[in-house]
């Protein structure tokens, strides 16, 4: 039993299109579940996140992705960029789902919106680098438009610094995952966000250009 099942029922059906059931003939009752999926696994998402903003105070969420993009294709991993006083262009704390419908669960990452970008985001973004780091903590570096993941160590800093100098890495976010699909107690979940938070604090911190945002005094 699943503390989650409206998030991992509609994981079930990830990269599906959707169509307008008006619009969709003999599909249009595959259609309406399909709206009626998304639309509730996205107010399961927000409620988490709303959790979470509560033991937060003074920080807000920006509103959460949609169940699908533009194309109409479902998107399940849905996430919510989290402001204390910070611009739209800057790098700040979110919180994104991952995985599949049999293993999924919540990054705490720090990063940035793409398309709220300035000049200065990717350098704000890229100090994380600056800050040793070490495990449950991971990278998610972008080479060549593609995202991918390397373990929270000392020779991985190391090896990013040096590509993000070259050019060879775009951009570098620090992430911990939370896992859901086995949860149980919606309090543990918060705790484990809250410690996650607490360990990418530093990262989130070497972004901020010596200005500071509420998240360091919580």
């Amino acid at each position: 039993m699943t503390l989650f099942p409206a998030i991992q029922e509609f994981l079930s059906v990830r990269g599906e299109h959707y169509k307008t059931p008006l619009k969709a003939g003999p599909l249009e009752g595959l259609m309406e579940s399909y709206k009626q999926q998304g639309q509730a696994a996205r107010a399961s998402f927000t409620g988490l996140v709303a959790d979470f903003l509560r033991l937060n105070p003074g920080v807000e969420a920006d509103r959460t992705s949609q169940w699908m993009n533009q194309g109409q294709i479902l998107r399940p991993h849905f996430w919510a960029y989290l402001r204390a006083g910070t611009a739209v262009s800057d790098p700040t704390f979110a919180l994104r789902l991952y995985g599949d419908s049999s293993d999924y669960g919540v990054s705490v990452e720090v990063s940035f919106m793409e398309r709220k970008k300035d000049d200065h985001s990717l350098i704000k973004q890229n100090q994380v680098l600056t800050v040793p780091i070490e495990p449950p903590l991971y990278y998610f570096a972008q080479i060549d438009g593609i995202s991918q993941r390397f373990e929270g160590t000392e020779v991985n800093r190391q090896k990013l610094i040096q590509q993000v100098t070259e050019g060879t890495v775009r951009k570098v976010l620090v992430k911990e995952d939370i896992n859901l699909s086995q949860a149980e107690d919606l309090s543990v979940i918060l705790e484990k966000l809250q410690e996650a938070k607490e360990r990418l604090l530093p990262f989130y911190e070497a972004t901020r250009n010596e200005r500071k945002g509420k998240w360091e005094a919580i």
